[in-house]
């Protein structure tokens, strides 16, 4: 931790907020929160635990030790430093892992009190991914399709968790939401590294884009978030109406269909369409989560 001291206080909480990337912290407290709310119905301290934890703590952790396992790549990728991830000071590094480990810690200790075994065992499993995507000696974001994978469980588990530790009983109709929306991280990491193709090469690191190259790699992304979107039409009213949701995503990746190795960094210009339609499709989510509430209260 002495490295702490030759950066400024504000420096630091400035790295690690960047490098926790804020606006997707989302992505992962909305699925345990809405999990766990649907199945409980109603607030409690685990609840709010819970969500902080997957808001903030969680994700610093995911993408913190990301962007420490990842610099010789950043420092070639000209995205990065903002919405898209920190190129983290070398004198960063341990102090990102040092902090993103410490915030996590009183969290889990607290989820792990109030759980159960197979709670135990599914935040295990969550939290192996984090670390394991991008740390050595698995490094799971450098074998391809297991980094797509691994990225979407990075975004389903806090779901899978929230329905655990709140006792949900589980359906066919309840594990294809499950399926579609790892359908739709799966989709969404595989666009994602599209961008990164020529950068991650020039680093050395593998990727799905960067092993099947990124026009194939568009493709793959487009079938599995048609997939997701036909998996919806199985589920329970009014889950089937989110099947529409697909049809934005496909919107968004459809027009980089065509793009080469050479070209894929247009990708990116979809990649931050992308961050916008996360909003609006949350939303809509959102209301179609209200009406099944109302629907079996």
């Amino acid at each position: 931790m002495s490295d702490a001291r030759t950066l400024r206080p504000g420096a630091v909480l400035r790295q690690l907020f960047i490098a926790s990337r804020p606006v997707s912290w989302i992505n992962t407290a909305y699925p345990f929160a809405a999990a766990y709310l649907l199945t409980t119905r109603e607030i409690d301290v685990t609840l709010v635990v819970g969500t902080l934890f997957f808001l903030i703590p969680y994700n610093l952790a995911m993408y913190g030790i990301n962007d420490v396992f990842d610099y010789e790549s950043d420092l070639r990728n000209p995205r990065k430093g903002g919405t898209h991830g920190a190129v983290l000071d070398r004198r960063m590094h341990r102090i990102t892992l040092w902090v993103a480990a410490l915030a996590c810690v009183p969290f889990v200790v607290f989820l792990v009190l109030a759980g159960n075994p197979w709670s135990w065992l599914v935040l295990a499993v969550s939290l192996f991914f984090v670390v394991f995507y991008s740390a050595p000696p698995l490094r799971l974001k450098e074998v391809p399709f297991a980094d797509s994978a691994t990225s979407s469980i990075h975004f389903f588990s806090p779901a899978v968790y929230g329905l655990v530790l709140a006792g949900a009983t589980w359906t066919w109709q309840l594990a294809a939401v499950i399926f579609a929306f790892a359908l739709w991280g799966i989709a969404s990491h595989a666009f994602g590294a599209v961008q990164d193709v020529v950068a991650d090469r020039e680093a050395g690191i593998s990727s799905i884009a960067t092993a099947r190259g990124a026009r194939w790699t568009v493709w793959f992304s487009l079938v599995c978030y048609l997939g997701a979107g036909l998996v919806m039409l199985v589920t329970p009213w009014p889950g089937p109406l989110a099947a529409l949701i697909a049809v934005l995503y496909l919107a968004t990746v459809w027009p980089f269909r065509n793009v080469t190795d050479q070209t894929a960094e247009r990708a990116t210009v979809g990649w931050r369409r992308f961050l916008w339609v996360n909003q609006i499709t949350g939303f809509v989510v959102t209301l179609l989560l209200i009406w099944r509430w109302v629907l079996t209260g």
